[in-house]
Formats: structure tokens, sequence, C-alpha cells
């Protein structure tokens, strides 16, 4: 009976397959680039071979065992590099290829970046290599127990003493406790402390950045005046590898040169020296704001692919042609919450590129002094990261509950994708507060380009082109086939609203400052969206073409309600749906992708030992997959005497005596 089944799973993936007419190979090289791909292929092949990267065992994990398990994995993974020679590149894509945070991560993503990129030349010479080869493991401390976005409101203090060229780090409330720092718990040696600076004047300069060694490089013992622990166990499971900590300081000691004075210093008699750009300091954020991009696309990758394998060949309701159940993918309930998640997955891993090397060029700049860049940077990954990460959260749900109820099952791998996804909307930036930034800036650039006229629509920048619209008609014919008429109006859709949202400057509704950054942003991707689509040729040009423009359209419906606020679809006749030839277009858009879905998603190039799901695997066959993971349970191993004993005996017993029961077996 269950090899029907099994059989029947593995000739709908195959079916599913010959169907699609994308070339794999082709899509590698456009998400990946050709040696990036290879790359990862080597590196997958050898990580998925060691034992130690075993992932059979580890939903039955503690978190202690999960921590334990983490460090093994991260010492490993450096062992590697030796055996096999990688280059810092490649054990980059290494760390990145394990489908688990681990406490190294915020060490290369954090740590080291901001090290390097606003350490004077003299810590770096101390530091940098041994950072480098992980000789000590850093912390990025900025997060407070009472402040976490609101930077410029942080406690902890840093105060200069002329006399000995040090400065004083203090905790001086509960509240200034760092919290929430990723490695801190157990793990870093170091670490990158956000604190107050206060001068002998007793001015306060505001936050600044300060290297701190945290334990002994001996014994690992905290060292004097600091205290330091885990926080616990974090919402559903997630970053359970993880020792996010706390870290309180009790007037510990660091000489003057600890300070990160790339930009900002202080001079040995205490004078203050000011930065070029008062948000320089926020370069380690930006950093990581721009990574996060592409790093959504990939984790709703990986969601998508799991959940459209599954939809393929999940059989349920309703009989088709050919006598069997219809496959969940064809349901249009189904295809229209899978097939836009794929778009987006495309759409963010393809703007990550672009916008990795926009600050590749922006560190460029502030190396050499010059801060032309930063405003506009800081702009852009603001509204960027509360999008990608807003709809990745949504995504990886959306995947997850397409599988009914097997998605559910840990096994099916979706709901861990999300569980250590979703605080994204939270970290490197509260994603309702970082609304209210790009608002600002939005504000900003409306007053020097439509107010004071001072700056011409020929030289807006790309997060501020959507301005030009404000002096041009809206579209009136809909020709939602053509991907500029979806530009058109998510731009006009924007500017319209930045405009009102000036008007009402002084008094603003609850929720504008949430919907005006949100078009602000959909208009900045959607144009990045039509430079992809004229930029396709090759073998899937045509399929990507669609797929892009499913992204365009699906964008325009969801801010639908702005747009027929201000009639920028007309008005319609009487009784009339002005929307429906969008709605249709974009059903249309889908039964064209349908027959392509899983040869989208296998360009993503996942391995089974990657996805880790009894539902995703790549031969399709669900239900065998899902039943041997079951077996592993250690609930299912021996009779569980000692608890039936203890608790299940009594109870029952119990029941029996109260009701006169009597059993005749």
């Amino acid at each position: 009976m269950a090899s029907d089944s099994e059989s029947r799973n593995a000739l709908d993936m195959k079916e599913a397959r010959r169907k699609s007419s994308v070339d794999c190979t082709a899509l590698h090289a456009y998400l990946h680039g050709m040696r990036d791909w290879d790359m990862r292929r080597r590196i997958v092949g050898v990580l998925s071979a060691d034992p130690v990267f075993d992932k059979s065992c580890r939903s039955f994990l503690t978190r202690t065992q999960a921590y334990e398990r983490a460090l093994e994995m991260t010492r490993r993974v450096h062992e590697l590099q030796d055996i096999h020679h990688w280059t810092q590149e490649e054990l980059g894509m290494a760390i990145r290829v394990l489908d688990e945070p681990l406490p190294l991560q915020l060490h290369v993503t954090a740590f080291e970046p901001v090290l390097n990129s606003q350490g004077s030349e003299e810590l770096k010479a101390q530091f940098k290599e041994v950072v480098a080869r992980r000789g000590i493991h850093g912390a990025y401390l900025q997060t407070e127990l009472g402040h976490g976005t609101n930077v410029a409101s942080l406690e902890t203090t840093a105060t200069y003493l002329p006399d000995t060229r040090e400065f004083d780090i203090h905790s001086p409330t509960l509240t200034s406790t760092k919290w929430w720092i990723g490695a801190l718990g157990r793990t870093a040696t170091h670490g990158v402390v956000q604190a107050r600076l206060i001068l002998p004047s007793g001015l306060d300069a505001g936050p600044h950045l300060f290297l701190i060694q945290l334990r002994s490089l001996e014994d690992h013992a905290v060292l004097p005046g600091i205290t330091v622990g885990d926080i616990g166990p974090k919402a559903m499971g997630g970053y359970n590898t993880v020792d996010n900590g706390y870290a309180r300081f009790d007037h510990v000691r660091v000489p003057r040169e600890n300070m990160l004075s790339a930009f900002a210093s202080v001079t040995p008699d205490g004078k203050y020296v000011k930065p070029p750009h008062a948000k320089l300091s926020y370069g380690g954020m930006l950093y990581i704001r721009s990574g996060m991009v592409a790093s959504a696309g990939w984790t709703i990758a990986k969601g998508i692919t799991i959940a459209l394998r599954y939809a393929t060949v999940r059989r349920q309701g309703s009989k088709a042609a050919n006598g069997l159940e219809r496959q969940v993918i064809t349901y249009p309930s189904v295809y229209i919450r899978l097939l836009p998640a794929l778009a987006h997955a495309y759409v963010f891993i393809q703007l990550g590129k672009s916008l990795t090397n926009a600050f590749t060029q922006l560190l460029a700049q502030l190396s050499s002094g010059n801060t032309s860049l930063l405003a506009e940077m800081h702009a852009t990954l603001s509204g960027l990261k509360v999008l990608v990460s807003t709809t990745a959260i949504q995504d990886l749900e959306t995947a997850r509950r397409s599988m009914g109820g097997h998605g559910f099952s840990d096994f099916a791998g979706v709901g861990r994708l999300y569980a250590d996804y979703v605080p994204a909307a939270t970290y490197e930036g509260d994603n309702f507060v970082l609304d209210q930034q790009v608002v600002r800036a939005a504000l900003k650039a409306f007053d020097v380009v439509v107010v004071k006229k001072t700056v011409s629509s020929s030289s807006l920048t790309p997060s501020t082109a959507y301005l030009r619209r404000l002096s041009t008609s809206a579209p009136v014919a809909q020709d939602w086939d053509d991907p500029s008429t979806a530009v058109a109006f998510l731009e006009h859709r924007a500017a319209l609203m930045v405009q009102e949202r000036a008007a009402w400057a002084a008094d603003p509704d609850a929720s504008m400052d949430a919907r005006v950054a949100r078009a602000v942003s959909d208009a900045f991707v959607a144009a990045r969206v039509g430079e992809l689509i004229q930029a396709l040729d090759g073998p899937n040009a045509g399929v990507l073409r669609k797929l892009f423009q499913l992204h365009l359209l699906t964008t325009v419906e969801a801010g639908l309600v702005d747009m027929l606020s201000f009639g920028l679809l007309g008005e319609g006749k009487p009784g009339t749906d002005v929307t429906r030839g969008l709605r249709v277009g974009i059903k249309r858009t889908c039964e064209e992708l349908l027959p392509e879905a899983i040869g989208l998603s296998d360009g993503f190039g996942f391995t089974d030992w990657e996805l880790d799901s009894a539902l995703g695997a790549f031969d399709g066959n669900a239900y065998e997959n899902l039943w041997k993971r079951a077996q592993a349970e250690p609930l299912n191993r021996g009779d569980a005497a000692d608890a039936y004993e203890r608790h299940m005996k009594p109870l029952l017993q119990r029941g029996q005596r109260l009701s006169g029961y009597r059993s005749k077996l």
C-alpha cells in the first residue's frame, strides 16, 4: 500500500520537472554566478559528507546540546578550512551554507567588519589578524535592556580619564544592561561596545564604539568588573544554537586606543575630534542591513522550494480527469500564495547583489572621507530592511500553512526557518521605528525637490526618483502585460503619499508612516525590477520576465487601498470593479508560471541536506520520508515503563475505580 503512494509522489515530481522549460544550469549561474555556484557545490559536498554536520537528530536536542553542537560545527568548519586550504571567501561560504545560526556569525557579520571599518590603524594592526584567524571571538554590544533601536538613548557610559588616558566603561542602571547580544552568553572573548562618550568637560558626545576584552584568553573566565550571562530561550525555539547574552560593566577601564577612532576620536588631553558625518558610526548596521536583502531572498527560497515540492506531490480533494485527486498546487487558492513568494525570492536575491556592490562603493568612499553616499544608503537600507524582513516572515508562514497539517511538523523544515528568521523584524532596527526614518528621508527629499526646487528631477537619486511622477499624469491605459505600467503606478502611489504626508505633517493618521514607508520602498524595488526585466537574456528570459512581472502585479495589488484612495485607477462605471483587469492579469501570469514552478525552485540549487525537509525532498517521496523521520523520535524507543508506572497507571486506576469499570482483558 505504501509503495503505491510513494511511486505516485515520485512520478508526480518527475512529471513536474518534465513540464518545466527552464534551464536549471543557467538559473544557477543567474542566481549565484558560476564561480560562486561551483564553490558552493564543492563546499556543500564536503560539509554534507562530514558526520559533524549530520542533521538527523537535531530536532530532539536540548538547548544546551544544540549550543554545544553549534560550537562543534564552528570548530570543525575551521578545521576543514585548514584541511582543504579554503580561502576566507570559501570559509564564509561554508558558514553561510549551514542552515542554523552559529555563535560565530555575529563575529563575521558585525564585530569584524565594524572593527576593520571604524578602528584606527593602530587598533587594526593589533587585532585584525587575530580576529580574522578567530584567535579571539567577538560580539557586538549595542542593544540594552531598556533601549534597542533608539541608539541615541543608550545608557552605558564611557567616561574619558585624561590622567590615565583610559575610558571608564560603566552600566549605571539595570536598563543599561547590554541584552540580546549574540555569542555573549558563553562564547565571546571580546566585544565592540556602544557607549555614550563622556568627556572631561562633562560633555556627552553621544554613542561611540569601544573594544573591550570580556573573558580571559587563558581560561575563558569573565574578567573583573564584568557580569555576563545568557538571556535564556527564545520564542518558538528560534536561535537555540546561539547564546544571546547580557553584560554589565562596573567601572571597567580600557586604554584610550581601544576607542574605534577612524572617524571620531579623543585626544590624550580629552578634546573631542568630531567625525565628518554624524551617522558614520552606523556603518556596522548598514553592513548587516545590506546583507539582509539577499539573505531574506535565500531564506524565502528554501521555504518556497519545500512548499512547492510538497504541493506538487500532495493530492487532495476533487478528482482530476485521470481519476486521481487533484495536486494541491493546481488549486488557485494555493498557487496564488506560493508563486508570488517564489517571485520575491528571485527579486530579493538579485537586488541583494546590487546592494552589496553599492555598499562596497560606499566603504571605499568613506575610507577617503567622502560621505556623499551615506544618507542615500541609510535611507534605502532602512526601507528595504523593513520590506524584505516583513515579506520573508509572511512568506515563510504562508509556505508552512500551504502544507496543511503536515506543515506544522518540525520535519517539514519550514517552521524551523520561520523561528530562526522571525526576529529579523526587530534586530538591526525595529521595523515600525525604521518606517519613521524612511518617512523623514522622504519628506526631506520632497522639501528639496518639490517645495524648494533646489534639486531638479533629472538629478534625483534612485531612492527619490519616484518624486518625478508629481509632474506627470498617472497612466490611463492599464496594460498589465507591460512592466512599465506597474512601475508607473507604484511610483505615482509613492509620490502622492509622500505629498499627502507632507501636507499633514503636523497631524498624520496613526498608520500613515508605515503606509508611506512601504509605498516608497515598493517604488524603489519596482524600478529595480523593471531594470532586471530589461536586462534579461538567455534561455530563461521569458520565464523570468513573467516571474518578475508577477512580483510587480502583486505589489500593485497589495497597494490597491492607497491607489484607490488617490483615484489612480480611475472611477470606472458604477457597479464595476476597476481592479478586475489587474487581478485577471495576476491569475493569467500564475497559470503561465505554474508548469515552471518546480524548475524555478530547482534553480536555487538546494540539496536535500541543505533543506533538511521530509516534505521537500528532491525525489518527492514526502510520505516515506516523513514516516522514516518519525521513527527516530525518542518517545518511540522502549515502552516508557517508568513514566507509565509513576503517572499513567495511577491515573488510569483512579478513573477505572471511580467509574466502576472492569476490563475483560
